[in-house]
């Protein structure tokens, strides 16, 4: 099946895989609209994640918080399963996506070890978007698979006693620090595309 090229010529099999000025422009075509897809799911990720920890901390735990304790362990633990099952597929789509992106924009491996680029604005907010990228790998495989599963067993088994308490406290702190620390990757990952501000 043939695609159209820049020009709107069409490229064929033979033009993409081939060599010469069009197989050339065929293979800029093909790739520029790799790299469209690879922002559209690297956004749309971004969107399912960002909205499910806002939904959770703004609408969920408010609304539990109102509940019986033993319904709000039971909605908590299969609910957290599921979205952590969505969450973390969201970051595999989100780390591969932005590798690919970055890739697209110019940024090589060897970038990583050249003290120019490194120190260059582009550079600075390349790193700045990894290290919270790599924050909330942590933070939310703290969540996770430590203190979130454990403040839910807790409710389970006895929703008023002192180490549920403090389980419950040290849970919403982390997701509270997760949905900041989300916020401030999508500050970051704008001024990466549109630039600083100042």
């Amino acid at each position: 099946m043939d695609s159209p090229g820049f020009g709107g010529e069409k490229c064929g099999e033979n033009a993409l895989f081939g060599v010469g000025p069009k197989a050339a422009q065929c293979l800029l075509s093909a790739m520029h609209t790799l790299y469209l897809l690879s922002v559209y799911l690297h956004i749309l990720c971004a969107i399912v994640w960002i909205g499910g920890i806002a939904f959770l901390v703004f609408v969920v735990v408010p609304w539990l918080r109102s509940g019986g304790q033993r319904v709000a362990g039971l909605f908590l633990r299969e609910t957290g399963a599921r979205f952590r099952r969505i969450g973390w597929i969201c970051f595999v789509v989100l780390l591969v996506t932005g590798t690919f992106n970055l890739y697209m924009r110019g940024v090589h491996l060897g970038d990583f070890v050249d003290a120019s680029w490194l120190t260059s604005p582009f550079g600075l907010i390349v790193q700045a978007k990894l290290g919270l990228f790599v924050a909330v790998l942590i933070v939310s495989a703290i969540h996770d698979f430590v203190v979130g599963p454990r403040a839910t067993q807790a409710i389970l088994a006895d929703a008023t006693s002192p180490e549920t308490a403090r389980l419950r406290v040290q849970a919403q702190r982390l997701g509270r620090l997760n949905a900041v620390l989300a916020l401030l990757l999508v500050a970051v990952a704008v001024t990466l595309v549109r630039g600083v501000p100042w």
